[in-house]
């Protein structure tokens, strides 16, 4: 098992942000006084998200910038599937990854597995598909 570097694990994470964000901005550039059509779209994008990150990324291990970068979330214990519950967990725990001046998210580049605290917490990692 080869595990992703930290700067793939960040150009995925950007795609995905990047991806789900697209209806506040189209929201933004039509008309950016309607409120409706901001709450709208906002909607509109997390539901994406949710179905990028907690959905697809739990399923299969992919979101959609983790398949494009051809990587993929794995347990650690071996099992087929992260699952939902435990990928929409490790997104919050990205929280704890943020608190003590980001340094979560910096720990990929010098821990063994290349986890940030969230995937220390979840027993997962990022691996790249070979």
């Amino acid at each position: 098992m080869t595990y992703a570097h930290w700067s793939v694990r960040v150009v995925a994470h950007m795609i995905d942000l990047l991806a789900c964000g697209v209806p506040n901005v189209l929201a933004g550039v039509f008309d950016p006084r309607n409120v409706a059509l901001q709450v709208g779209m906002g909607a509109v994008s997390l539901t994406l998200f949710g179905y990028n990150r907690w959905y697809l990324g739990g399923r299969t291990g992919q979101s959609w910038g983790k398949h494009l970068m051809d990587t993929r979330m794995v347990r650690l214990d071996g099992s087929p599937e992260v699952g939902v519950l435990r990928a929409f967990l490790r997104d919050v725990a990205h929280l704890l990854d943020t608190l003590p001046c980001c340094v979560g998210w910096f720990w990929p580049i010098w821990d063994a597995k290349r986890q940030t605290f969230a995937d220390k917490l979840a027993s997962t990692a990022v691996t790249t598909i070979p």
